[in-house]
């Protein structure tokens, strides 16, 4: 089988087709960030020299047969997130019209797209272009991960299997759980992780800031000492910092919480010994094979982890191959 992986990352297709046990004769891809490239080469030296770059300089006639075309384009102007998405028109997500452009061109078998949960409209586009409607799946039923995903593809579905696997299951140390703020939110508790995210490769590393951000926005998966921890936590941030805002404004040189800080001299050591999750736990929630990313800065893993797929779900997908 020959594969083209568009937007390769660092190239959790090829593991999927390996865990699923897929016979593959070339793997081609393209990929531009230099770190994620050196962790597919790392892992998978004998697919070097099919790493063909930018997809933008790459032309079907210049590949051979593909039995299989895989992708997943930039999602930045599509995810719900990012209040000034423009969908497809996005300097970003605008991409996805090369993954269009390289699939018609080489005319594979089979195709797959992954891309985040968007509005209605361009999600009608894109389902236009590829001839068909996106399947959801929720890495939920897969990993100790919360991570909702639109797929398109005509590779034939297999039903899928639900594996009650929770965060908790493959903490490294700490304690974690989000019955706190599923309540405040009138909604039932779930040990899943919060959705790996590429921001998450640009967090604060001073754990006030840490707090501030998982309490505010849920938008990050914080991990505490003991459940006595969290609750001495919440209840010092509500005491001193509920309703401020982290970042300055309007010409300000601090943001209203360091401000505070500073006029009170307010004691921050109860925020001691809160902590991200670690790489480890990451690659977990990403169905990623420990030590796959080894080599890398935190920051990066973050970021191609937060990028990538979860490879259980694409395996998943994949069986429809066999």
């Amino acid at each position: 089988m020959n594969v083209f992986s568009a937007f390769d990352g660092m190239s959790c297709g090829r593991i999927a087709l390996d865990k699923v046990g897929l016979t593959v004769d070339n793997y081609y891809s393209s990929e531009i960030k230099d770190y994620a490239i050196k962790v597919a080469n790392n892992n998978y030296p004998q697919d070097q020299k099919n790493r063909l770059g930018d997809i933008t300089t790459i032309k079907g006639s210049d590949l051979p047969t593909i039995d299989l075309f895989i992708g997943g384009s930039p999602c930045q102007d599509f995810s719900g997130a990012n209040k000034n998405r423009l969908g497809v028109e996005g300097s970003k997500s605008r991409l996805f019209y090369e993954y269009l452009r390289l699939k018609n061109e080489t005319k594979p078998k089979y195709f797959l797209l992954e891309n985040v949960k968007m509005g209605e409209d361009h999600q009608n586009i894109i389902s236009k272009e590829l001839g068909c409607e996106p399947i959801k799946i929720n890495s939920v039923d897969f990993s100790p991960q919360n991570r909702n995903r639109l797929y398109w593809t005509n590779i034939p579905l297999v039903t899928p299997k639900h594996y009650n696997i929770g965060l908790n299951d493959i903490l490294e140390y700490g304690w974690w759980n989000d019955k706190y703020k599923r309540k405040e939110r009138g909604r039932p508790e779930k040990n899943k992780a919060r959705c790996l995210l590429e921001s998450d490769s640009r967090p604060s590393t001073r754990p006030i800031k840490m707090f501030h951000r998982y309490f505010t926005t849920g938008f990050t998966t914080l991990i505490f000492k003991s459940e006595k921890h969290y609750l001495d936590c919440a209840n010092h941030y509500i005491e001193n910092f509920k309703g401020l805002k982290a970042r300055p404004e309007n010409g300000q040189k601090y943001g209203e919480i360091d401000q505070k800080i500073l006029d009170f001299n307010i004691d921050l050591s109860v925020y001691e010994g809160v902590r991200y999750l670690t790489p480890q736990e990451r690659e977990d929630c990403q169905t990623v094979p420990r030590g796959y990313t080894k080599g890398l800065t935190d920051n990066q893993i973050s970021c191609i982890l937060g990028d990538g797929w979860t490879i259980d779900v694409i395996a998943h997908i994949f069986k429809g191959l066999k």
